[in-house]
This record gives C-alpha cells, sequence and structure tokens, in this order.
C-alpha cells in the first residue's frame, strides 16, 4: 500500500501509480512484494529493488525467465516501477507520463530517490532493521490500524 494511505489515511490516483509501480517490479523479478531470502537476510521487494538499483546491479533484479526480452526495456521498465513507488506523492508521475514512459524510449527518466519504507543494512550487523524514527512511527501506525474499528 502506499505510503500516504498506510499512515494518514489518504487516497489518490497517484496511490494507483504506487500499486502500479509495485506490480511492474514484481512482474519483472517474478518475486512478490512481501519478504523473500536474499543471501543471509529476510527483505522486501522494494529493498531489494532499490538497493540494487543504487548499488548498480540492476541485473539482479530481472527475472531469469525474462532472458529473451530485451535487457533495455526490463531495465526501463524498473526505472519506472522505482519512479511509481517514490515515498512522497509529488515526485511519484502521473498515469498519463507513466504511460508516455512506456511507449517511449527517446523520453529522458529522472532519477528515482529512495524508496518509502527502505530497510537499512544496520552496520555491523546481519539483521535488517528500520531506523528508530521509522520503527516509532511504524508502531503507531500499526496501533492506529488495531484500534480503528472501522475501515477508512
Amino acid at each position: 500500500m502506499a505510503p500516504e494511505y498506510v499512515i494518514h489515511g489518504r487516497f489518490s490516483v497517484k496511490t494507483d501509480v504506487f500499486s502500479f509501480g509495485v506490480c511492474v517490479l514484481e512482474i519483472v523479478s517474478g518475486k512478490k512484494i512481501g519478504s523473500f531470502r536474499y543471501g543471509e537476510n529476510e527483505v522486501d521487494l522494494l529493498t531489494y529493488a532499490w538497493r540494487n538499483w543504487r548499488e548498480d546491479t540492476i541485473e539482479n533484479i530481472i527475472d531469469p525467465v525474462l532472458t529473451a526480452s530485451s535487457r533495455i526495456e526490463t531495465m526501463r521498465c524498473i526505472h519506472i516501477g522505482l519512479l511509481c513507488v517514490q515515498e512522497n506523492v509529488v515526485d511519484r508521475p502521473i498515469v498519463a507520463s507513466v504511460v508516455s514512459m512506456l511507449n517511449s524510449q527517446s523520453l529522458a527518466l529522472s532519477v528515482p530517490s529512495q524508496l518509502a519504507f527502505y530497510i537499512h543494512h544496520k552496520t555491523g550487523s546481519d539483521i535488517l532493521t528500520l531506523t528508530e524514527s521509522d520503527q516509532s512511527q511504524s508502531l503507531s501506525v500499526c496501533a492506529s490500524n488495531i484500534t480503528e474499528p472501522y475501515p477508512r
């Protein structure tokens, strides 16, 4: 779910863009959004995709089944997916822009910034953890979702 919906219960067309970005990353990677094993650690798809993007190992994201597809087109889809899952609603493209990005190889893409709910790797430890502020925010979000008797 988009961060603005999880945290504030706000829904917009950009919420759908976030969901589309998640779907694109799931299709290209062959992995579900939830946690999976990556080496010694358990990570979610957005963290995995962002980490590989940042470390310039984007080929790790691509599902080996997609060998017949164009590598350039697949990497462009990952780039667009990462733009769609930006934490800040304003930083996400509108649907019409996403369509243009997918239809035009010549259209320049902006560089995605760090993603929503990115899990940082703690130095000197093999445990993935959220920062302290993220943990307290996550706990309050969980608590508010549990105590609300009706959906938003």
